[in-house]
């Protein structure tokens, strides 16, 4: 596996020999001088360039950096797909046979002035005009959890316990695939983001949360720590409702503690009604299993 420097020295000389390159930006977790290096980190690069079209005219120039063994181009895709920058710009994601990950996004010069949005993440590699003069130290601020509003930490509320409704219904009918499909596409989302505000609260909203939570776990106890992962549960019914209830008791008592600490209103009947329907779903299914 080729080395960070390796790696670095190639992208700069890459960049440095090619006129069309005018600027070279690592983002990312490889800028973020909180987070621990590891040789599974992407190299996060933007390449402002001129003449965009010459690039992604043929796509082979990207071969300079080695064999890849799978790559994607989210712009040209079909569905969408996450973009680290917008207003113009191209993506390439690749995977080299050497397991190293580079994501490069070619931003165009001509739309900067207008368009560019200077991530908090951002450590310049190169810079051949002059473009990032005194840009400020990276830090992850950009990424910090935010506080929300009070409508939207009742929409939430109100998200978590109207769909997990759905999720009882799927469950007592034995629609696995549906149950799951709502819980972990809609019900999950509105538990995490409660989670996220609880942390919030505990740090000042100074920190980031992670994608999917990954730093989480440097800011829960153990024992919640323990009860969020069991909420991630198989196929089997019995588990998927033991599941459901220890996330509702979870982000109930989370929810409780964000609202009291932000001064918010909680509706704590919308709790005890949606809580009640689940167990009638719940003691209906067992009768019906029998």
């Amino acid at each position: 596996m080729r080395s960070t420097d390796e790696i670095k020295e190639l992208i700069i000389s890459t960049a440095s020999s090619d006129d069309r390159i005018r600027a070279v930006l690592l983002n990312g977790s490889r800028a973020n001088p909180t987070i621990q290096p590891d040789k599974y980190q992407d190299f996060d690069i933007v390449f402002v360039v001129n003449d965009l079209k010459t690039f992604t005219n043929n796509h082979n120039w990207t071969n300079c950096f080695g064999e890849k063994l799978i790559s994607q181009l989210p712009n040209e895709m079909s569905f969408d797909s996450e973009n680290p920058m917008e207003k113009g710009a191209f993506t390439y994601l690749m995977l080299f046979t050497d397991n190293n990950r580079i994501d490069l996004t070619l931003f165009p010069l001509e739309k900067f002035e207008t368009d560019f949005k200077l991530d908090s993440l951002t450590v310049v590699w190169l810079d051949k005009d002059q473009l990032f003069l005194n840009i400020p130290k990276p830090t992850d601020k950009d990424y910090h959890i935010q506080k929300p509003s009070e409508k939207y930490f009742l929409d939430v509320c109100n998200e978590f316990w109207w769909v997990s409704t759905y999720v009882a219904k799927g469950l007592v009918r034995n629609e696995i695939s549906y149950a799951k499909e709502m819980l972990e596409t809609v019900v999950r989302p509105m538990f995490m983001k409660i989670i996220e505000w609880y942390i919030g609260i505990q740090t000042d909203f100074s920190i980031s949360f992670g994608k999917g939570g990954k730093f989480m776990k440097n800011n829960l106890s153990k024992t919640q720590y323990d009860k969020v992962l069991a909420t991630y549960s198989d196929y089997q019914l019995e588990k998927n409702w033991t599941s459901l209830f220890l996330m509702t008791e979870l982000f109930g008592a989370f929810a409780i503690i964000v609202a009291d600490k932000l001064k918010f209103n909680y509706d704590l009947k919308e709790e005890k009604n949606g809580k009640n329907y689940l167990e009638t779903m719940y003691n209906e299914q067992k009768i019906n299993s029998h």
